[in-house]
């Protein structure tokens, strides 16, 4: 957790439960939500609390919660994750579940997170397509564009079987959920949990809940345009793999099967010839495709190194070439090659008078020399790129 954000935890007895609840400026729900809370804490018979973590609300919303009860800390730092990462620091329960304090959610019905938290679920997701969202309660485009597709990334990206990524009210273990080290500020936390809890190994279930309309009369805090971006961004570089390496093994197996085949000479494929200028795209296709794959391997020793991806076994055979020692013998032999076909070039090419290059086999020649070359450099490149960041490494934990 991100200690600026955080403030000391009172010495205090330990609870089951903690309702969280982020606010800013929420008087017209703040008490609705806080007597549910209570209420259903009440009838449940659970030992809990109501927290509310103020990110300095202007209209009362503290004054008003701490009236009914419920406990009240202030987070100076501003943004929904600021937020919920010091109102998790600050909680008292075992297990905590956490709303929005605009109403939308029902806080009287909270038995089927807690009885999957009780059985060992340690991330319980609320589901608002399998429990029900009521008329006017989800924007069109959030209901059937923004949140289906950023499920859908995050499911195929992650291989996490929910059904409503951002779905706000969850429960989780709190001693599970503090091993995270959450620390973004902003809406994107709700990303975060989940998939850092897929990439720890957290146990995730799923339990239908409903989305009722808010009870505010302004508009919400949540910004579509901007905020789903910031979802889509933080989901692409907590995914290397999706990110680089596949579109890069992709462009390099394109690339090198259609150079092999033009290297020769000329292709006809029924009444569509291809020659010199397909060879060109086919040569910056592998170039393209290597150096998307060598960045993979990078940025995610790079992601390993600072803390923010674990490791990853499916990934050990990339970082295990981006030696030093591995990968510049493999660099060499492509730069050699390609200095060769070069030479072979350049001397066919005087042989002429250095004439024009277009069609002639000179031009092909080349274009696989160059291709070789680059190749070869970027490579070595980024084996000394990793080395780079494996000396900090061995710095900081040596």
């Amino acid at each position: 957790m991100n200690e600026v954000l955080l403030q000391s935890r009172p010495e205090a007895r330990s609870v089951e439960l903690t309702i969280l609840m982020p606010c800013l400026n929420e008087a017209e729900t703040i008490e609705t939500c806080v007597r549910k809370a209570m209420g259903y804490l009440e009838k449940s018979g659970i030992d809990g609390e109501v927290l509310i973590a103020d990110n300095g609300s202007t209209d009362g919303s503290q004054g008003m919660a701490r009236a009914l009860g419920a406990r009240v800390i202030d987070v100076p730092v501003r943004g929904y994750g600021a937020a919920l990462i010091a109102g998790i620091e600050n909680a008292h329960g075992r297990y905590v579940i956490m709303g929005d304090a605009d109403d939308s959610y029902d806080f009287t019905a909270l038995d089927p997170f807690v009885k999957e938290l009780r059985a060992g679920g340690e991330l319980v997701m609320g589901n608002r397509f399998k429990g029900g969202i009521a008329p006017g309660a989800m924007p069109f485009l959030h209901k059937y564009l923004g949140n289906p597709v950023l499920s859908q990334i995050g499911k195929t990206f992650f291989a996490i079987k929910i059904g409503d990524f951002h779905c706000g009210l969850r429960g989780f273990s709190r001693e599970a959920i503090r091993k995270l080290d959450l620390n973004n500020t902003g809406m994107e936390f709700a990303s975060e949990m989940v998939v850092k809890s897929a990439m720890r190994g957290v146990r995730i279930v799923e339990v239908p809940t409903t989305l009722k309309p808010d009870g505010r009369s302004r508009p919400p805090h949540l910004r579509t345009w901007r905020d789903g971006w910031r979802h889509l961004r933080f989901l692409l570089l907590h995914s290397p793999s999706w990110l680089v390496l596949y579109p890069g093994l992709f462009f390099i197996v394109i690339g090198a099967l259609a150079a092999l085949a033009l290297s020769g000479g000329p292709l006809a494929l029924g009444r569509v010839g291809l020659d010199i200028n397909t060879l060109a795209v086919a040569c910056f296709a592998v170039l393209i495709g290597a150096q998307l794959v060598l960045f993979s391997g990078v940025s995610r020793r790079y992601a390993e190194i600072e803390g923010f991806l674990p490791e990853s076994e499916s990934f050990r055979w990339l970082k295990d070439l981006l030696t030093l020692e591995r990968i510049a013998p493999v660099g060499a032999i492509f730069l050699v090659l390609g200095l060769i076909g070069f030479g072979v070039a350049v001397g066919q090419w005087a042989s002429t008078g250095f004439g024009d290059l277009v069609g002639n086999r000179t031009l092909r020649v080349l274009l696989l020399g160059l291709t070789g070359i680059t190749l070869g450099i970027q490579t070595i490149a980024s084996g000394f790129l990793a080395s780079v960041f494996e000396i900090r490494y061995r710095r900081r934990d040596g």
